[in-house]
């Protein structure tokens, strides 16, 4: 079907003489579109969000149109068009009163969400509302993985919220996903602190040298974890000092995938696109599943090695139609620390994804694997038949 978010778009369909039939048309203004509409063809059109005078509400409905209204008294809008930006979570954060994150769109929908029940709201609107937005979310995640109409390079980067700034780890992620980015790949995390912030830092830098990265991973270590006051200040610091540059747009792209689950937790401010959720478990399910170019997995706790076996099972039954690399960095801490690689490399023998497993201490390892694998998918994509 077709979906119209905009007025400009609406009114470019209807100006090319496009019928609505079996258009969706989402979060639109229509109070003074009443005579296009109904002069329109409405079978299947399906309305959400929208807003309609009296008379035009009343007439769609008894045309075959679907209406899902609009909801009152929420601090988000479950039928968005688009995902978040930092800016739009952010807005009204000032980095010189920390305290000031409390106004935030972020804080206050993470607020009202707590006081409906967090994960288990009591109100049927409240649960249809979340579920409403998520599918929103989801929706405009699908388009942003595409740019100029071919599928992008996604690789994820996992590893645990609690890694802090100014640590050895922390240096390599942002390090490799820098590196990714300069290759062209698309950078995705689960958006929060630690190792999801130093993906979506390396990400800002792939334009920037190495002395600039260094000086920005020092000012972000004044403040090491996002417990720490002036955690998200610092993040801004930065974001000030070395603001996104329009040539390095493109490149330094990437999308973090948070939820209000772990709403304790700000999303971190270097990915550029946010699709945030209400529910944890589509956000991982979902976000494991765009990362058909690989997932890297630095060092993390229980989060992390869920999303392990969470990837390997998509992996061992090829659930989403590519098996794609599992990559991990840190030999000692993998085999070791936490002696997942050990199991996961038993699992997988017999299964084509045995292949594409790779245990490493190196970044240049992993962007040499990934590489190899991009091209091996453009190989079979280019393959007749």
């Amino acid at each position: 079907m077709v979906e119209i978010e905009s007025i400009v778009a609406f009114e470019q369909h209807l100006a090319a003489g496009k019928s609505l039939a079996n258009v969706i048309l989402q979060g639109l203004d229509l109070s003074d579109q009443g005579r296009a509409l109904l002069s329109a063809d409405l079978t299947g059109t399906v309305f959400l969000g929208c807003l309609l005078d009296k008379d035009t509400l009343t007439a769609v409905g008894s045309r075959g149109a679907m209406i899902f209204p609009p909801f009152s008294g929420l601090p988000y809008f479950p039928y968005r068009p688009q995902l978040y930006t930092p800016e739009e979570l952010y807005a009204g954060f000032e980095p010189a009163r920390p305290e000031s994150y409390a106004d935030t769109p972020d804080a206050r929908i993470y607020a009202h969400w707590q006081s409906r029940g967090g994960a288990n709201p009591p109100s049927m609107l409240d649960a249809l509302a979340q579920r409403l937005h998520d599918q929103a979310i989801t929706d405009a995640l699908e388009e942003a993985l595409v740019h100029e109409g071919k599928p992008r390079r996604v690789v994820a980067i996992m590893g645990g919220h609690s890694m802090q700034r100014g640590q050895p780890d922390y240096r390599a992620v942002a390090e490799l996903a820098r590196e990714l980015a300069r290759q062209g790949f698309f950078l995705v995390s689960g958006g929060g602190p630690g190792a999801m912030e130093a993906t979506h830092l390396g990400a800002w830098f792939s334009g920037r040298s190495d002395a600039e990265l260094d000086a920005a991973l020092e000012v972000l270590a004044l403040a090491p974890s996002y417990t720490h006051r002036e955690w998200l200040s610092r993040a801004f610091e930065v974001r000030a000092t070395w603001p996104l540059r329009e040539a390095d747009f493109l490149r330094a792209d990437s999308l973090g995938i948070p939820t209000w689950l772990y709403g304790h937790e700000p999303p971190n401010p270097f990915a550029t696109r946010v699709a945030k959720y209400f529910a944890n478990s589509v956000r991982e399910e979902g976000l494991l599943t765009i990362a058909r170019g690989g997932v890297i997995y630095s060092p993390g706790s229980a989060g992390t090695i869920q999303e392990i076996f969470q990837d390997a099972c998509q992996n061992h039954y090829n659930t989403v139609g590519v098996i794609s690399p599992m990559l991990f960095l840190g030999r000692e801490f993998w085999t070791r620390t936490r002696p997942v690689y050990p199991l996961l490399a038993q699992l997988a023998e017999g299964h084509e994804y045995a292949r594409y497993l790779l245990l490493t201490d190196s970044q240049e390892d992993i962007v040499r694997a990934l590489l190899g694998f991009a091209r091996e998918l453009e190989a079979r994509s280019s393959t007749p038949g």
